[in-house]
């Protein structure tokens, strides 16, 4: 137990940041999300991705529309799921007038579930992306998320199981130049999440939750309403 203290203190120490973003885009965002995964029979392939959209606020200002797919294969006797995929992100600025940039991006990464007692689900994510963003140079970034879910009323999660969701992700830039004597730096973001869950079917779950996301230079809320469908 000493352990999962420490494991839930790391995942949502970030929530206690102080830093501040301008008053106007600190209002409450929101991101709606559907995140599906799945297998093919009698094959080691599948398909997984995510389509989100993103608000400024409750859901009339786009902040951001990202559309990603990939194909995952899981290798013969490993707990281990590896993913290759592409997505397109569309970033708008904040109020009016309304302009927009465009992104490209290729990803690889490596998924590792485990279970740590009866009821502590957890999950490592290591992302590498590969970025075209518009009117910048090529950029990489590497990303780290970890994930744990604690089911209430069950010790899996399937229909009709209430659950704790937690994660925290790490964003490192590759590069610090990114064209036009511009820089960034090394540390992107971080973003820690706490959210409540519901299984609906054996294979649909629905999560509502807060996530801080925060920055060398701000931090904001996002309220979160995700649909996670495994099929």
């Amino acid at each position: 137990m000493k352990k999962i203290s420490l494991l839930l203190l790391i995942i949502l120490m970030p929530l206690l940041g102080s830093s501040q973003i301008d008053p106007d885009e600190s209002q409450l965002g929101a991101w709606y999300m559907y995140f599906f995964n799945k297998s093919f029979k009698n094959s080691r392939f599948g398909i997984q991705g995510d389509y989100q959209f993103r608000f400024w606020n409750v859901g009339s200002d786009m902040e951001q529309i990202l559309l990603r797919t990939g194909v995952t294969y899981k290798p013969e006797n490993a707990n281990i799921l590896f993913t290759l995929g592409y997505a397109n992100i569309t970033t708008g600025t904040f109020g009016e007038p309304k302009t927009t940039v465009n992104e490209n991006r290729m990803y690889q990464e490596a998924l590792i579930p485990h279970k740590v007692g009866e009821r502590f689900l957890l999950t490592h994510r290591m992302r590498y992306e590969q970025r075209w963003n518009e009117g910048q140079d090529f950029r990489t970034r590497y990303r780290y998320m970890l994930f744990l879910n604690i089911p209430l009323n069950d010790v899996v999660l399937q229909k009709q199981t209430i659950y704790i969701a937690l994660y925290n992700e790490l964003f490192i830039n590759g590069q610090k130049n990114i064209g036009n004597e511009r820089t960034v730096e090394l540390f992107d973001r971080n973003r820690t999440y706490f959210g409540m869950g519901y299984g609906l079917t054996k294979g649909l779950r629905m999560q509502l939750g807060w996530m801080v996301q925060t920055t060398n230079n701000w931090s904001k809320g996002q309220a979160q309403v995700s649909l996670h469908h495994n099929f």
